[in-house]
């Protein structure tokens, strides 16, 4: 199990590591926010559940852990990246549609209200 539970905890490092990868490379708020919300909720999961596995005394503490990431992570990405749409940061160049705002490109590329 604990050996299980070491991979369990690699690969969620490695979602960690791309989460951090992603807050870089991306070009805009809302992408990087994207990116980091669901690699970091993954990678955190995963980590938690390898060290459940590989020390099982920790295991309700655990999925209590896994339990709050799991609603907490997209939840405040949310409400940030509406905070920041109202707030006016634009979105990046290549952003096809602003569904929010009520812009969107129909098939001829016109902005449509």
């Amino acid at each position: 199990m604990e050996l299980l539970g070491g991979i369990f905890a690699v690969t969620g490092s490695v979602f960690l590591f791309l989460a951090a990868l992603g807050l870089i490379r991306m070009p805009d708020l809302y992408d990087r926010m994207q990116a980091g919300t669901k690699a970091t909720t993954l990678g955190t999961m995963l980590f938690l559940i390898g060290l459940a596995l590989a020390e099982p005394s920790w295991a309700g503490k655990s999925a209590l852990l896994i339990l709050f990431v799991l609603f907490s992570n997209p939840l405040s990405s949310h409400a940030l990246a509406r905070a920041a749409h109202f707030a006016g940061v634009s979105l990046g160049a290549k952003a096809a549609c602003d569904e929010l705002a009520g812009e969107c490109d129909d098939e001829e590329g016109e902005v449509t209200a």
